[in-house]
Formats: C-alpha cells, structure tokens, sequence
C-alpha cells in the first residue's frame, strides 16, 4: 500500500494533464457533432466509398452519418489512440525510472520485497487507467447530453470496456519491457503503441493479414466492430489477455532477480 500511495503521488500531475487532455478533446469530438451532422450525408457516402481507407479504420462496417457511427469511428480513436499513449507512457517507466532517478537504493532500502514494489506499481498505473477512462466516460455522457444524442448503454459499456482492456493490455505488455531497462524508454514505448495502432490498420485492409490482431489490443478494442457485432470479439481479446499476462509475469520475474544499483 505505501508502494501505491508513493506511485500515485508522484504520477498525479501526468494523470492530471493526460486526463484532462483525453476527456476535452472526446468532449470537443462529441460536441461538433451537430455540426458535422448537416454536411455529414455526403460525407458519410464519401467515406464508405474510399475502398482500403474505409476499411482501415472501419468505416465501412458503420453509418459515419449517425452519432452511433461517429462516436464510435472517430470519438473512438481519440480515446483509443490517446489511452495507449498513456497506459504505455506508464507501463515503460514503471519499473524503469528508479535506477534512472538514482533512487532505487532509497526504495529498496525499505521494509518492502522486490514482489511488494512490483505489485504496488502495478496496481498503481491500473487505477490510474481507471481514473482515465472513468472521466472520459463522464466527461461523453456529459456532452451527449449537452448535444441531446444518446447511445444505447451496453454499447457504450461495451465500448468503453474494450478500451480499458486495450489500455491494460498496453500496459502490461510495456511494464514487463520495463523491468528489463535501466535507463527509462519512453520512446520505445510510445513507439511500441503506434505499432499497435499501425497493425490493426493494416489487418484490416487484406484477409491475408487479418491474423495480425492477434497481436494488438486495438484488435478487440475498434468501436466500429463493436457496434457492428454488439460484442467484443472473444478471440483477439483472450489473446491480448494472454499477452497481458506474459507481461505481468515477465515484470514480477525479471525485476525480483535484477541487478539494481
């Protein structure tokens, strides 16, 4: 607990900005709306009709010209985009930033096991992912309602579920990475989430690749699938959990046996 209370502290001002940051621009996405709606039939036809740009980013699976379809599609890709940032941001330094602080001998030289500190900081970037996508969650319903657009609310949960496990997974994957650096890798891991964005992308142009969303959250996590099929789709998602795991497993063992100085 005084692990998490630490991480937590010291990560408020990050968790801060990128909240804000996340929340006002889906707020903003929602909130255009209205106005993007009078223009949005031709649009709406413009898109669909874009071939292997549409299917990039599933725009062929929904109506871009219902809120439905707008939320999902691009109010979608910031929070998606914007929450693997930060869950990997999180992830990376996790683990990595006390030899590049200098301040691992002062944490260790407390009562605490090695499995106490990874735990506490692992539980510390979940409940910060948590605290991320509550606000947005509020922050959507809030300009939904300023804009009088609803969305059925197991969607939205679907939706919102689905990123939070993308997060997690990002995370995880990340915070494993991290109990093997020294020196932090904030770009690797900023790095590491694009290419998980770029993958999905791509696994959607060619059935050829489709088998590459096996290996990105965003497989499970694109909204204009889940409002097509109502349902996350089981398979990518017990693959990411599985990738979850794996990282998880590899932070615990790496760092219970690392050289910290």
């Amino acid at each position: 607990m005084t692990i998490l209370k630490h991480e937590l502290r010291q990560g408020r001002a990050s968790l801060l900005i990128w909240t804000a940051a996340i929340s006002f621009l889906l707020g903003v996405c929602v909130l255009i709306y209205p106005e993007m709606a009078k223009q949005m039939g031709e649009i709406s036809t413009m898109f669909a009709d874009m071939g292997g740009f549409s299917q990039a980013f599933g725009m062929d699976k929904v109506s871009f010209g219902e809120f439905s379809g707008f939320f999902a599609v691009e109010c979608g890709n910031v929070l998606g985009l914007g929450g693997a940032f930060f869950a990997a941001l999180l992830g990376i330094t996790a683990l990595a930033k006390e030899e590049k602080e200098h301040t691992a001998e002062f944490l260790l030289s407390h009562p605490v096991s090695r499995t106490a500190v990874v735990a506490g900081k692992l539980g510390a970037v979940l409940f910060q992912l948590f605290v991320l996508d509550l606000t947005a969650a509020l922050v959507s319903l809030l300009s939904m309602a300023m804009i009088r657009e609803t969305l059925p609310a197991s969607t939205l949960a679907l939706l919102f579920l689905a990123y939070f496990l993308m997060q997690v997974e990002t995370a995880a994957i990340t915070f494993g990475i991290s109990a093997f650096l020294r020196r932090g890798g904030m770009g690797l891991g900023l790095g590491l989430a694009a290419l998980f964005y770029f993958l999905n992308l791509i696994s959607n142009l060619l059935e050829e690749t489709r088998f590459l969303k096996y290996f990105t959250p965003f497989g499970y996590a694109e909204g204009a699938d889940i409002l097509a099929d109502h349902s996350i789709r089981a398979e990518y998602l017990a693959a990411g959990m599985a990738l979850s795991l794996i990282g998880v497993f590899l932070a615990f063992w790496q760092y219970r046996k690392k050289d910290i100085g």
